[in-house]
């Protein structure tokens, strides 16, 4: 290295800072004239600089780029520019200063190099000028000796800008003059242009204390900026322009409704689907109207038939003609009939119940998703996660990539939903309940808060009585009170008790239901899957026999008398040589089960479509297994003949008579069996009960007409009955329908599952009801006892036994539900079950309040909202450490994480602001020495987690059937095949992409891999089939793009937005 100080290059030991401290400790007057200057970068000189009287920084108009830019491009088009203001010379240096801050590194050195330049500029020792007449591109520093010293003074000039970089980090070419002429010219020149130019003393100073250096920033002021940031695009869509003209004249326009609408419709803008999911009873078919008005294109809505009835008051179709929304509407069993006349036409699909559409391994769950592709997609369902989180993952698929979603904390939604999975293992919740029950919570936290925050509308009654309240009353309305649910006993005597009990042993330990397994007993055996369906076909007829039992002894004894003619009928034709086999029996029969939907489930199995095979074809065994099956059934058959009396029956008439709720109100009774609706009606009838209609799947319409009229509120009062008080219905009444003229909702079955028991109080639960209480009975069943106590324990211990028999089928009793009897019972008789309200508190609070500052407090709003980037206060908080929570921003994501000395966790949103949190007086504290060290920790986890799933996003593993189709594609014989065209190359490299970020539903890859795998075994191979199958099996729809992607904003820049340091009592 030369040792010649002329020439200054940065290089090692050479560099201009080095240069500067040498001769600056000498220099009196210390002149800088510079094209770029950067504040942050003077913590690297001013310990140099202290004993120096005076110090001038002289900068041009080029430090802001935009000004940079449009002077570069003038002088390109030789235009004449402009000159800016003094005013507009200070705006674009205040904007310069405060970029540069919100993007420094955050260091104690670089925050105290700040405040010293800062208190040099008010006390005169540096001054701080913009020149404006031209651009200066020069860097001069000039330096001036005291009159005793060495000479006059000394100028270096060359490539280097007063920056970090141009002082220590690039490689530069500068040159040091020591001559005095060169001195005097410099120095004259520079005093030259500095007579022309403005002073930034006053716009420095203040800019540097509006931002993050500003030590006065209280807790509450933090606390409000932290609302403000987090709520943004949130804040003001109560008041945006849009009218409320568009209601019709006869409806109440809600604010509730509007608010949900414009939130949706952000949702929906950015992500390219929405679930819109309040609380039944809130008005959701209306809000999806309002929306539709709001959204170009056609419209179309796919739901279930009772929803599409011209007769229903609050179907699709009449809420859509009312608000003049025109749209198409198809029953969710007709989606073939979409595809058949094409998609293209729609932009905008609205499926209600979208829950129905949790399983994706089925036939209709690719049809829907088909015609979802590339539309705007709005789910409406109040319960759009039920049991297991990645119920909700299907749904999602509908209008995101599952491996490339657009979400912006999670673009592999399906490691995300496995990965909830894999907390769970290990975990027994029967055996260890309180630690279950306290992961499932956690990972119900991270779906809310990384998924559904951008994806779902939700709002509880409570929170819209709450933060509602105003506009409620204003209209007029009130929710109804709901009473806890009333447990109905009734008892069984000895016999029937001990009957009873060996029931249930009998049909799930002693019953095979071979007649319902054939397969399993095929000599040549059968394959994986088509085991694993026959093995979920006993266990859902098993479950079938245990739900009749519990209905109503009428329902089994009719099922069980069934079962045997089904038994006998088929030992009579295997003695012939025939087994009759239905393929399609398993994925049906799972839906309609899901569904609840058990007569439609009955109407299946006596259908008999079925393929014969050869008595022959099947082992010995077979024929045993049906003959011993027939002697359990035909054993319990006998046991019930001698019982004669119902106690359920009696207790239900008891009631009715005796209780003052039940004898005075119009009464809607749900049982899952359609015998048992027969049944009770016939008994009624006998008993001399008027007014009692019945309602199933078999009934005319003329009779769902009937009910409309008689219990549904929103039928014109002109229009309304009151022929009938006593509604007796199967679950196919259970969604979709307003029975709000009733209050009373009777569970006549025990509703396995607690979220039916609120789908079917959703029935009565209603925003416009006249009733200011809902009540809701269930009967159980229990053996005598003369105290209440004693009655529901032996309840519990009847539920018990149905789960213990039924062992690990007890799930599908309770749709994959794994609950205990004691766990089941409390939430059957909860209010909360029938509500779906929780405890857990919602951002819903924080919004409102913010809101609240804007229109109470506009001036301390304002302030707010000027508040800097890297905004920072301290406060004292019960911890054992020092602790700082910092809150990141990257385009659209936002994350929470807290660092103490010892310790670093990231927070969802509801737990991060319980530290923010307070009162306006809270007072600050000083920060500890260690802020910086806490921030850097905080920003090396943010950095850290939104890289680290860019990383995993790559890599593709596994072993489900996107993979294996993927390997196939890989081989070389399809790799590198000769004869495809460049189309067929194209179109597999299409496909390996929708394979790669999970676009395409389970079944159309399980189907399109087992195939594949069959022609690669086939010899010899031959790679054309390879193409003619992947055509054949991925209709194209799949190419289509998601409307979410043309909308994806899943960039932008790392930013802290801001902190709070929380300070235990010993920190001095």
């Amino acid at each position: 290295m030369s040792l010649d100080l002329t020439f200054i290059t940065n290089e090692k030991e050479a560099t201009l800072l080095d240069r500067f401290k040498t001769l600056i400790k000498d220099t009196k007057y210390f002149d800088v004239l510079v094209g770029y200057f950067y504040i942050t970068g003077f913590n690297q000189l001013y310990e140099s600089l202290n004993t120096t009287e005076k110090i001038r920084i002289l900068v041009g108009m080029n430090t802001n780029k935009a000004t940079y830019d449009l002077v570069k491009s003038a002088n390109l088009f030789n235009q004449t520019i402009v000159k800016p203001s003094e005013a507009e010379c200070k705006e674009m240096i205040q904007e310069d200063i405060l970029n540069e801050l919100e993007n420094s590194d955050d260091t104690i050195e670089i925050e105290t190099g700040v405040r010293v330049f800062r208190d040099w500029l008010i006390n005169n020792k540096l001054e701080v000028r913009i020149y404006p007449d031209e651009n200066i591109h020069a860097k001069v520093y000039i330096m001036t000796f005291d009159v005793s010293d060495r000479d006059k003074g000394r100028v270096i000039t060359g490539s280097s800008n007063f920056t970090k970089g141009g002082l220590i980090d690039n490689i530069e070419f500068n040159v040091e003059l020591k001559n005095k002429s060169d001195y005097t010219f410099a120095i004259n020149k520079f005093n030259e242009l500095w007579e022309k130019s403005i002073d930034l003393k006053e716009v420095i100073a203040n800019t540097i204390d509006k931002s993050w250096i500003n030590q006065e920033i209280t807790p509450y002021e933090l606390f409000l900026k932290l609302l403000y940031e987090y709520f943004k695009e949130k804040i003001n869509i109560d008041i945006d322009s849009n009218s409320k003209d568009y209601f019709p004249p006869e409806f109440k326009q809600l604010d509730y409704q509007i608010e949900a609408v414009k939130d949706a419709k952000n949702k929906l803008e950015q992500y390219g689907g929405v679930f819109l999911a309040d609380v039944v009873g809130l008005g959701k078919t209306y809000i999806s109207a309002l929306l539709a008005k709001e959204l170009d294109g056609r419209h179309l809505v796919i739901a279930p038939p009772l929803l599409l009835d011209e007769n229903n008051p609050g179907s699709w179709k009449n809420v859509f003609s009312d608000f003049k929304v025109p749209a198409d509407f198809v029953s969710v069993g007709k989606l073939d009939s979409i595809l058949l006349r094409g998609t293209e036409k729609y932009k905008n699909i609205f499926i209600d119940e979208a829950h129905r559409f949790r399983n994706e391994t089925n036939m209709t769950y690719e049809e829907i998703s088909r015609i979802c592709r590339g539309k705007r997609i709005i789910l409406v369902s109040a319960t759009p996660l039920n049991n297991d989180p990645s119920d909700i993952l299907s749904q999602i698929k509908l209008f995101q990539k599952s491996r490339n979603s657009t979400i912006p904390n999670v673009r592999d939604l399906e490691k995300f939903f496995n990965d909830l999975k894999k907390n769970l293992n290990g975990l027994d919740r029967k055996e260890n309940y309180k630690e279950y029950m306290k992961v499932v919570r956690a990972n119900a936290n991270q779906v809310r808060d990384k998924i559904l925050k951008y994806l779902m509308v939700r709002r509880t009654r409570n929170e819209i009585v709450k933060y509602f309240d105003k506009d409620l009353k204003e209209q007029g309305l009130k929710f109804p009170e709901v009473d806890d649910p009333k447990p109905i006993y009734y008892q069984l005597n000895p016999v029937e008790d001990r009957i009873f009990n060996k029931t249930i042993e009998l049909i799930t330990k002693d019953f095979s239901y071979s007649r319902y397994t054939p397969m399993l007993f095929l000599k040549a055996g059968i394959s994986q899957p088509e085991e694993l369906s026959q093995m979920n076909m006993r266990k859902f007829m098993k479950i079938l026999l245990v739900k009749r039992l519990e209905s109503s002894f009428f329902a089994f004894k009719m099922s069980v008398k069934r079962f045997i003619k089904s038994y006998e009928h088929f030992i009579a034709e295997f003695n012939k040589g025939n087994v009759y086999v239905s393929k399609k029996y398993s994925n049906k029969v799972f839906e309609l089960l899901q569904a609840g939907d058990l007569e439609a489930l009955d109407k299946l199995i006596n259908a008999e479509k079925v393929h014969v095979f050869n008595s022959k074809d099947f082992s010995p065994e077979f024929i045993n297994k049906l003959n011993d099956d027939l002697e359990v059934l035909k054993k319990i058959d006998e046991m019930w003949s001698n019982i004669q009396r119902d106690p359920k029956l009696l207790r239900f008439i008891e009631i009715l008579i005796s209780d003052n709720i039940l004898k005075n109100n119009k009464l809607i009774v749900f049982t899952e069996s359609k015998e048992t609706v027969d049944y009770l009606k016939e008994e009624l009838t006998k008993n001399n009960f008027k007014g009692v209609i019945s309602f199933s799947g078999d009934s005319a319409n003329n009779t769902r007409d009937t009910i409309i009229k008689n219990f549904d509120a929103n039928v014109r009062s002109e229009n309304q009955k009151d022929d009938y008080r006593i509604l007796l219905t199967t679950e196919v009444l259970s969604e979709g329908i307003n029975l709000h003229r009733s209050c009373v909702v009777i569970n006549y079955d025990i509703p396995w599952n607690p979220t039916r028991m609120m789908q079917r109080a959703g029935r009565i639960n209603r925003v416009n009801t006249k009733f200011d209480r809902i009540f809701t009975y269930n009967f159980f069943p229990t053996v005598q006892s003369d105290s209440e106590i004693g009655l529901k324990s032996a309840a519990e211990a009847k539920i018990q036994s149905f789960i213990e028999m039924l062992g690990a089928d007890s799930k599908l009793l309770t749709d994959g539900e794994e609950i205990t009897s004691h766990e089941l019972f409390r939430l059957l008789n909860s209010k909360k079950t029938i509500t779906g309200e929780d405890n857990e508190e919602s951002e819903l609070k924080y919004l409102m309040l913010i809101r609240n500052i804007r229109d109470s407090h506009s001036d301390l709003f304002e302030k707010i909202k000027q508040l800097p980037k890297k905004a920072r206060s301290a406060r004292k908080f019960n911890l054992p450490d020092n602790s700082l929570v910092s809150f990141f921003r990257k385009g659209k994501l936002t994350k929470f994480f807290i660092s103490s000395k010892n310790d670093s966790n990231e927070l969802d949103f509801l737990q991060a602001v319980k530290y923010f949190e307070c009162s306006p007086d809270t007072p600050r504290e000083k920060d500890c020495p260690d802020y910086f060290d806490l921030l850097n920790k905080n920003k090396n986890n943010f950095i850290f987690s939104t890289t680290e799933e860019i990383r995993q996003l790559k890599q593709r593993s596994g072993r489900d059937s996107s993979n294996k189709i993927l390997q196939i594609l890989n081989l070389p014989e399809v790799k590198y095949c000769k004869i495809y065209t460049d189309e067929d190359d194209l179109f597999i490299k299409n496909v390996k992409a929708l394979l790669n970020e999970g676009a395409l539903p389970k079944q159309t890859t399980k189907t399109l891999a087992s195939d594949l795998n069959k022609v690669i075994q086939t010899k010899p191979f031959e790679p054309i089939r390879v193409i003619s199958l992947l055509r054949n099996h991925i209709p194209d729809e799949f190419f289509i793009d998601t409307f979410a992607e043309s909308a994806a904003d899943i960039g932008g820049k790392r930013e802290v937005i801001l902190s709070e340091y929380l300070v235990n009592e010993d920190c001095q």
